[in-house]
């Protein structure tokens, strides 16, 4: 019987026909974990991101959740969110994430936010590359919004007259994505939008 990749309970769930041949996949964390997390409606906008969608809230359930995802680096742990995120981007091109700088990559062993498009299943194309900038996160939203760029557009990549979706873990300031977006719209891009697991109270 499969365990909960959060708490480690049984799931007793029974298996659909659906999953049994491949087409539906199993859930892998029991109905009290996934009941703590707290779905949200809001949807953002920037000068550069026509519009900012976010589909949780950051509460004590999701904290413990980017603990053990991204810095004890339970990777497993990018399939909790897979249904979500599919329903929200299936119908999307161009995505786009939010990448690291290759050190912290390095470092963490595995990019985040990419984990989470594979294990939904959802095709991506990495075009931008993260400078180094320091710790966002040691800086005032004054110094962010001062900062220089934060990224640049890859070698060899030609960005088309069309949508773009950046897709990043948490959304704080908006500081990252607005930088990513101007990158984005500078090199030919009509419209970027753009979607984020977690909304930061």
């Amino acid at each position: 019987m499969k365990e909960c990749l959060l708490c480690a309970a049984y799931l007793v769930s029974m298996p659909s026909w659906k999953s049994l041949v491949g087409l539906e996949e199993q859930e892998v964390i029991c109905e009290r974990c996934s009941n703590s997390f707290e779905r949200t409606d809001i949807i953002d906008n920037s000068s550069e991101i026509a519009y900012i969608t976010s589909l949780f809230t950051y509460n004590d359930a999701m904290k413990e959740y980017l603990h053990q995802f991204k810095f004890l680096q339970d990777i497993a742990l990018a399939k909790v969110f897979r249904k979500e995120i599919n329903e929200v981007l299936k119908s999307k091109t161009n995505i786009v994430p939010i990448p690291m700088h290759p050190k912290k990559k390095l470092a963490r062993t595995f990019a985040q936010v990419e984990a989470l498009l594979d294990a939904a299943n959802i095709p991506y194309i990495n075009v931008l590359e993260k400078l180094d900038t320091g710790a966002m996160g040691e800086k005032t939203r004054r110094e962010r919004l001062e900062m220089n760029p934060l990224f640049a557009l890859k070698q060899e990549i030609q960005i088309q007259p069309e949508t773009y979706t950046l897709i990043d873990d948490i959304y704080t300031t908006g500081t990252t994505l607005q930088h990513a977006a101007k990158v984005l719209k500078d090199a030919g891009a009509v419209r970027v939008e753009a979607v984020t697991l977690i909304r930061a109270k």
